[in-house]
């Protein structure tokens, strides 16, 4: 009987000691009718767009919320970063020209295209993640996404 009540022991407190991370949910339906895992992942489908009709459309669901948020401040953020850097390249090539500019040209062209490769994987990491109803939670533009919220 001693044995049963410590191989029973380590059992339950194992079971009772598995928690979910805190950063996953299970999905429930949302004001939009669809699982928030879904509405979630249906934010970063077109960025500003989508993120945008889902943050209006869905009032109570704070996980499709923020994450409605975060799309549009993420589309943004890197709206903005691919236009200056377009700017830059522009305007460095014009005013240096010759091979010098080319060359600055071709540095930043590059530049630009590892950035591309770098927005969409993020892209497609947050869609991923939020449909397999995690958090994720990015520096700089989650705080900005929390305001909103």
């Amino acid at each position: 009987m001693a044995t049963d009540d410590i191989t029973a022991d380590p059992v339950a407190t194992a079971d009772s000691s598995v928690t979910t991370d805190s950063t996953t949910h299970t999905p429930s339906e949302t004001s939009l009718g669809v699982d928030e895992n879904v509405a979630g992942a249906l934010a970063y489908v077109f960025g500003v767009i989508s993120g945008a009709i889902v943050f209006v459309l869905e009032s109570e669901n704070e996980f499709v919320r923020f994450h409605a948020a975060q799309s549009i401040v993420l589309s943004i953020a890197i709206f903005v970063a691919a236009f200056a850097l377009t700017l830059v390249n522009v305007v460095l090539t014009f005013a240096i020209g010759g091979l010098l500019g080319g060359l600055i040209s071709l540095v930043l062209s590059l530049v630009g295209l590892v950035f591309g490769f770098a927005a969409f994987g993020i892209w497609v990491y947050m869609l991923v993640r939020t449909y397999q109803g995690r958090s994720i939670r990015l520096p700089v533009v989650s705080g900005i996404a929390d305001s909103l919220v």
